[in-house]
């Protein structure tokens, strides 16, 4: 059941504990992102990043507490309106996830097919926005193999992006990537939020943060807990 929320938040989740399995990882968890709003999440590996993140996508079910996820109550979302939700969310992995078989313009129709595009002269124009928005519209026709690890991040992106979302959700996006690589990563996401998209990036990789500033909420402790500018200096130590 769709919920209207304040005009510019598109996710807001109020008191909610998050589990993994029987596993409480977070508790008391209360944040809002508006749309056009770039935010880390921050915290070490295990301190609940990523079942946050599938709690949004509603992979793990919200047991406790209240959220709204672009319209979309979780605590009481019905199996059939999981996918209207996905539909409203781009998710970018660490390891890409690309079908290593065929071509670049291949894999993203093979997305837009999959959710119910039928026109093929409507499917090769969203194709080629896309993949000149990623800085990739000469390579469709490349297959995964051929592109250096941060062009198969962008092609991630570029998939992400096929069905016009309003939030963008990227888990370690830069993780297998070089430093320099990294940054062209996070540029082409924070151009993507101007855009008035949502995103979301959880990552470990503070140079980033220190060198592309932006709203940064931390896992710490079983809690999720707003970083202050004044206390930057001690979180990327």
């Amino acid at each position: 059941m769709q919920e209207n929320l304040a005009l510019d938040t598109i996710i807001e989740f109020t008191n909610c504990k998050i589990w993994q399995q029987d596993h409480l990882v977070l508790s008391e968890v209360s944040f809002k992102v508006d749309k056009g709003e770039f935010v880390y999440l921050v915290g070490k590996v295990g301190s609940g990043k990523t079942s946050l993140i599938k709690t949004i996508n509603a992979q793990i079910p919200l047991k406790d507490g209240e959220a709204v996820v672009a319209g979309y109550k979780l605590a009481k979302i019905r199996k059939r309106e999981v996918p209207l939700l996905r539909r409203r969310l781009g998710i970018v992995f660490q390891d890409f996830q690309l079908l290593i078989d065929r071509s670049v313009y291949d894999n993203l129709e093979f997305v837009l097919k999959a959710t119910g595009w039928k026109n093929k002269k409507e499917i090769e124009i969203r194709i080629t926005e896309v993949l000149d928005k990623v800085g990739l519209g000469l390579k469709g026709y490349k297959i995964p193999h051929q592109l250096s690890g941060g062009e198969q991040q962008r092609v991630v992106i570029g998939r992400a992006l096929l069905n016009d979302p309003d939030i963008i959700l990227a888990d370690e996006p830069t993780g297998n990537l070089d430093p320099e690589t990294s940054e062209g990563i996070v540029r082409l996401l924070l151009d993507i939020s101007k855009n008035g998209r949502a995103v979301v990036v959880a990552t470990h990789n503070y140079t980033l943060l220190k060198k592309f500033h932006s709203r940064t909420l931390k896992c710490e402790d079983g809690r999720l807990v707003e970083v202050k500018a004044e206390e930057e200096i001690e979180l990327l130590k």
